[in-house]
C-alpha cells in the first residue's frame, strides 16, 4: 500500500501523516480487548509475592489503566476519547503473566489503541518491577483480541491464531 492508498487513513493526499477527522462519525459504544504476555523465569514467578518494590501485578494494573487514559499523548494521531471503562487483568501461568486490557467508550472512533497501550504499559511495568531479578524477561505478543462497535463492526482474533500461553 502506498501513502496515497485510502485504506491508510492517517495520511493526507500528499503522503504526510494526518489526524483523521472523525467529527462526522456517529457516536456508538465501542470496546476493545488487547493482550500482552510477559515471559518470566520460574525464579521470578516464585519471587513475585516477596518483591521488595511492592506487588508488581497491582502496580502494573494501575499503570495500564493510567496509560489507556494517556494514549493520545503517546500515539501522535490518536484522538482524545472519553473512556467510560478501562480494566487490566493479570493471569499467572507456568511461564509468565498474561495481561488482558479492556477499554470502552461511547465516541466516534474506536479504543483499540487504548486497550493495546494499557496492555503494553502493564507489561513494561512488570518488567520494571522485576528486572532486578532477571534481565532476560521477554515481553511478547501484544495483540488485539477483539473489538466491537463502529463502522468496521466486530473483530475477533481468529481461533487457532498463536497467542502466548494462558
Amino acid at each position: 500500500m502506498s501513502a496515497a492508498d485510502p485504506r491508510l487513513s492517517h495520511y493526507d493526499a500528499d503522503g504526510r501523516a494526518s489526524m483523521v477527522d472523525v467529527g462526522g462519525k456517529p457516536e456508538t459504544r465501542r470496546e476493545a480487548v488487547a493482550m500482552a504476555f510477559v515471559e518470566l523465569s520460574s525464579a521470578v514467578l516464585a519471587a513475585l509475592p516477596d518483591n521488595p518494590k511492592g506487588d508488581p501485578l497491582e502496580v502494573a494494573r494501575i499503570a495500564g489503566i493510567l496509560a489507556a487514559k494517556r494514549t493520545p499523548e503517546l500515539i501522535p494521531m490518536c484522538h482524545s476519547l472519553p473512556l467510560s471503562f478501562v480494566d487490566v487483568r493479570m493471569q499467572l501461568t507456568p511461564s509468565g503473566i498474561r495481561i488482558e486490557a479492556t477499554a470502552a467508550t461511547v465516541a466516534g472512533t474506536g479504543v483499540e489503541m487504548e486497550a493495546m497501550t494499557a496492555a503494553s504499559v502493564a507489561a513494561l511495568t512488570i518488567y520494571d518491577m522485576t528486572k532486578a531479578l532477571d534481565k532476560g524477561i521477554r515481553i511478547r505478543e501484544i495483540v488485539l483480541l477483539r473489538k466491537s462497535g463502529g463502522k468496521s463492526g466486530e473483530y475477533q482474533r481468529p481461533s487457532g491464531t498463536p497467542v502466548s500461553p494462558g
